[in-house]
């Protein structure tokens, strides 16, 4: 990963679980990282993952906003552009998950899907494009369970799936500048946002689906985003299914 020294990136929701793995990964190749968060809960979580990427002998800032607003996306970028000089990677793990049958799921419910997962997601691929170096690389997490045919997901994979389709577009219309736009959709998680979700009858029957008899992990993913920004640069439009066999497509 020599080639990704020096270079600098922007991770969305880049304080913990998965986001903050993927931030550490990055400095540990050598990339400078603004570490985004959304909350005041998260920013302990933040500072310790902005002390771990300086450990790894990379720089590191920590940058609040709520990504469902466009202007807070556009002032992520303008502070690592601040801090770092410009911006080379965009990583986007932001996400809700909600469980519910389609008959009970509320407007505010849908609304609030969306705006997450499809709104923020639009929007940061539009500001990465806008704002990466030539040559830079974006990677949004999505989710296995768009190659699933199952029930209770309907909102989630429903305001995850237009995501592969601004990918298709940005990586069409970026590719002169040589920024590769991908996605990487991990299996259901062993993270604090999966459990809740499920009974524990249901958490095996997800682990039996996957090669091990295991739940996919974030040290799965994060070795791949990183990849995807480096030697890995030439994939391209892309949504790349990590999850032991769970599904496929």
């Amino acid at each position: 990963m020599s080639e990704l020294k020096g270079k600098s990136a922007v991770v969305a929701a880049g304080a913990k679980n998965l986001g903050g793995l993927i931030s550490t990964e990055l400095g540990r190749a050598g990339v400078n990282v603004a570490v985004h968060y959304n909350s005041a809960a998260s920013e302990p979580d933040a500072d310790r993952t902005v002390e771990a990427v300086r450990a790894a002998g990379a720089e590191a800032i920590k940058v609040r906003g709520d990504l469902t607003r466009p202007e807070n996306i556009a002032a992520l970028f303008d502070v690592a552009a601040g801090a770092f000089g410009s911006v080379d990677i965009a990583v986007n793990t932001v996400g809700k998950v909600l469980r519910k049958p389609i008959l009970e799921i509320a407007e505010d419910e849908y609304d609030a899907m969306f705006d997450v997962n499809a709104k923020a997601a639009f929007f940061f691929l539009q500001e990465a494009g806008r704002r990466l170096n030539d040559g830079g690389s974006v990677t949004t997490i999505v989710t296995s369970l768009l190659a699933a045919f199952t029930d209770g997901y309907s909102s989630y994979a429903g305001s995850k799936s237009p995501v592969e389709h601004f990918t298709r577009a940005g990586a069409k219309e970026f590719a002169d500048r040589g920024i590769n736009v991908n996605n990487v959709a991990p299996g259901p998680m062993d993270t604090p946002f999966f459990y809740p979700q499920e009974t524990p009858e249901r958490v095996e029957f997800h682990k039996s689906q996957a090669m091990g008899n295991r739940l996919t992990r974030i040290e799965d993913i994060a070795p791949l985003v990183v990849f995807l920004a480096g030697p890995g640069h030439w994939v391209n439009g892309q949504t790349l299914f990590v999850n032991g066999g769970y599904t496929t497509r």
